[in-house]
């Protein structure tokens, strides 16, 4: 048992472990993707793990950042999605975001960043598509937004059938909101309209799927996402529905379900 963790609970097909605070949530997140990472090395010599970011995530990065006994040169690193045509230098990018975190902290293999400004952004989705096939994901991170999103997967785009593994989307507002309400811009203008991501099939494909959801402003989306249908209005319902999934919660994320 996990320090602080309160209770566990099970819907669906979905594990569910909910903690104190969001410290020892995001530290026994850690140390369960820790575990995996370090099976996938033993057994194939590599590891290839996907992160999200967000404010959402930083205990969780933090604490696996310390992990000592990781092999990080043998670790590949990807991530789910990225801003559209944002700056290079903005520090709300999220490649930027995992430098600052986490890149700068483990001495991975290689970084294999979603591409933000492409020529051709269908060509772009595509490579990463071949890039996430030919380095099947050991262990996926991930989080859920304010509005049920998994990675930018939006109630209005989300699709749990999707032909493809990468996709352009067009963000909803309340998506964009969010983002000014983490302190990552300053008003709605600023945030992009589109993004790349990682689609939910491309998601489903890890072989474990770690999602870390603390604060009490995910609680509505949290309650959505055990207690609604699983339909893509809900896109982060579709982890009820497999057996390789686990989420983490904290005592605010969790109040509307316990």
């Amino acid at each position: 048992m996990g320090t602080g963790l309160l209770h566990e609970k099970t819907v669906d097909d979905l594990s569910i472990e909910i903690y104190q605070t969001n410290q020892q949530m995001g530290e026994a997140a850690a140390e369960e993707a820790a575990a995996a990472i370090k099976e996938a090395i033993s057994s194939k010599n590599i590891a290839n793990i996907m992160l999200a970011t967000g404010n959402s995530q930083l205990s969780f990065l933090k604490k696996l950042t310390k992990i000592k006994d990781i092999y990080w040169p043998a670790v590949n690193i990807f991530h789910l999605d990225e801003y559209l045509d944002l700056p290079f230098e903005h520090p709300a990018s999220f490649s930027s975001y995992l430098k600052k975190n986490f890149l700068r902290h483990a001495n991975v293999s290689s970084f294999f960043p979603v591409p933000g400004h492409p020529q051709d952004p269908e060509t772009a989705c595509r490579g990463y598509e071949y890039l996430l096939k030919a380095h099947p994901i050991d262990v996926c991170c991930a989080g859920i937004g304010e509005n049920g999103h998994l990675a930018f997967n939006e109630p209005g785009v989300a699709d749990f059938e999707d032909p493809v593994w990468v996709k352009v989307v067009k963000l909803e507002e309340k998506s964009r909101q969010q983002q000014i309400n983490e302190g990552h811009f300053k008003s709605i203008k600023d945030v992009p309209t589109h993004a790349i991501s990682v689609t939910i099939p491309g998601l489903l494909a890890a072989k474990r799927i770690f999602c870390i959801v603390p604060e009490s402003r995910k609680s509505g989306a949290v309650y959505s996402t055990l207690n609604k249908p699983v339909d893509p209005k809900f896109p982060a319902s579709i982890l009820r529905k497999t057996k390789k999934a686990k989420l983490f919660l904290d005592m605010e994320s969790a109040s509307r379900i316990i």
